[in-house]
């Protein structure tokens, strides 16, 4: 071990030598590189399994899908192991903490990465197992083992149904490969050599997958029981890993399914039911990390909504602003409960209940703001990250079918409301932590707070000594380093000069994957405003609403 801490300069030595050997190579020798620039595809296939006329092969596809999926991966998983640094310091488990993180990032890397659906599967199969040790990496909690198994449960039921979908598109196509697999069945599609019921029993089975990762309805009851793993993992796992998976698995195979009308229509009635669930019951959670486990749930409902009736640049938009602002969001609960835990105890009962909380603002302003514009952001208020996708994909649904637009618009309204009802009773009024013992004085709060507390507070107030302080260094940067992209990162996706131009960044370099569509339909930018309007509204009056519950 004492050899390892000795070599440890190695592991930024080598990546900084790469780069300097990547400069000087493109410096010194400019045409080099010609010939990969001429595709925005790159594909490295090896046999790896030959028998009679089987033929497995594994190796990597690089295409705009992939590469927004790495940096988003990349970006966040940094930021949560710097974060972790601190936040895991005093844990036993320090080590094999960061042994499973690195795992848990590597296998969702290896994902995006694959090429085809039997690495995929494998990729798939790898962050399951991750999730299940990070989940329960505080077994001796009966709850956290708990979690962790009825994640891994629920899970195999969503995996063995893709592995049947998979099976069952080979059995149709003959190949693995995503580009043939789309291509072909097209062809047989085409001349009607294809059982339609066949296929879309096997669509439907491979979409439990996504349904049971992606923590859909019926299968998304494993994920707010995640919320017994340390907080840094939530973040990896509700932003840009384990349910960002299903996500992307969808996405990729975008072209097969918008062969099966049917199956879109299941998608699409799945998304909005499960934003519409998650919304609800996230109303009145007193868990910190709950709240935002069923905001997840919810936003992740967007998602799938979007891809199902058709707006694959909609719902790829939404998983990218929605990932940066969740991450700092969790990043942020965990910033709370690492300074509430003196007060109230380590018992996660006590440290992530909000109703414990309260006037938080005034000891961690920089935890506070940062977590602010994350709530601006998943509200839906501009001009933050997640107003832009999640406009779109309002729009949108409204455009495709009015009464799935009207659940996407109420959905709109409770993300509003339930969001600032978790920034009010964290972060503002007084700070109630100090009456976690005194039942009388607890059993007067109801379940939407009241921040307005007993005026005999202010006299013991003096007399206190502990209060919760702002976390260290380490800790608040991954914090402040997230609110740019959560600020800024919506404007891929907006077209700002019409005249230079007539599509966004994102739908321009979306055009240029395998998923070959035509997405230059992008919103003139004073017309998305326009439309944006009712959005809008809707927002501001759900956090109004959240305002009036809260300080009557």
């Amino acid at each position: 071990m004492e050899l390892i801490f000795q070599n440890a300069w190695l592991v930024p030595l080598f990546p900084f030598l790469a780069s300097i050997l990547l400069g000087l190579g493109l410096f010194f020798f400019p045409n080099s590189i010609k010939k990969f620039r001429r595709s925005s595809i790159h594909r490295y296939l090896w046999s790896w399994v030959l028998y009679k006329n089987l033929v497995l092969e594994i190796g990597y596809l690089l295409d705009p899908l992939t590469s927004i999926m790495l940096v988003l991966v990349t970006t966040v998983a940094v930021m949560v192991m710097i974060y972790s640094d601190s936040y895991m310091f005093y844990d036993e488990g320090y080590i094999k903490f960061f042994c499973y993180l690195s795992l848990f990032t590597a296998s969702m890397l290896g994902l995006v990465l694959s090429p085809n659906l039997i690495q995929v599967y494998i990729f798939w199969e790898l962050v399951g197992m991750c999730s299940y040790l990070l989940i329960g990496f505080w077994f001796t909690r009966p709850s956290a083992a708990n979690a962790c198994q009825k994640a891994f449960v629920t899970n195999r039921i969503g995996d063995f149904g893709l592995l049947l979908g998979i099976l069952g598109f080979y059995w149709i196509t003959g190949s693995f490969d995503f580009q043939q697999l789309s291509k072909r069945f097209f062809e047989l599609l085409s001349y009607n050599q294809i059982n339609l019921v066949f296929a879309t029993f096997c669509a439907l089975f491979l979409f439990l997958g996504p349904i049971a990762k992606s923590a859909q309805f019926p299968l998304h009851i494993w994920l707010p029981d995640a919320m017994e793993g340390p907080t840094p993992i939530s973040a990896l796992i509700h932003a840009a890993t384990m349910v960002a998976a299903g996500i992307f698995l969808i996405a990729r195979m975008f072209p097969l399914f918008q062969m099966l009308p049917f199956v879109m229509s299941i998608i699409s009635w799945t998304g909005a039911i499960t934003a519409l669930l998650g919304a609800t019951i996230a109303l009145a959670q007193k868990d910190l990390k709950k709240g935002l486990a069923y905001s997840t749930m919810s936003q992740l409902g967007y998602m799938m909504l979007a891809l199902g009736i058709g707006s694959y640049k909609a719902g790829l938009f939404h998983l990218i602003t929605h990932a940066y602002s969740k991450a700092l969001l969790f990043l942020g609960s965990g910033s709370v409960i690492h300074s509430m835990e003196p007060i109230v105890g380590y018992h996660p009962n006590k440290s992530q209940n909000m109703i414990f909380m309260g006037g938080l603002r005034q000891y961690m302003p920089i935890t506070a703001i940062t977590f602010l514009f994350g709530t601006l952001s998943l509200c839906g208020i501009p001009p933050f990250a997640c107003f832009w996708s999640k406009d779109e994909i309002l729009v949108n649904s409204w455009l495709h079918f009015p009464i799935l637009g009207s659940i996407a618009f109420f959905t709109a309204g409770l993300t509003a409301f339930y969001m600032f009802r978790i920034y009010f009773l964290t972060f503002e009024g007084d700070f109630r932590g100090h009456f976690f013992d005194d039942v009388k004085k607890l059993s007067s709060i109801s379940i939407w707070g009241s921040l307005e507390f007993n005026k005999e507070q202010s006299k013991l107030d003096k007399k206190l000594i502990l209060y919760p302080k702002e976390a260290n260094n380490v800790m608040l940067f991954p914090l402040i380093f997230l609110t740019i992209p959560t600020i800024f990162i919506g404007f891929i996706g907006v077209l700002f000069d019409e005249n230079t131009i007539n599509v966004d960044s994102l739908s321009y370099w979306l055009t240029l994957s395998i998923n070959s569509f035509n997405y230059s339909n992008s919103e003139k930018f004073l017309e998305f405003l326009f439309n944006a309007i009712p959005s809008v509204s809707i927002a501001f009056f759900g956090i109004l609403i959240a305002f009036l519950f809260i300080w009557s």
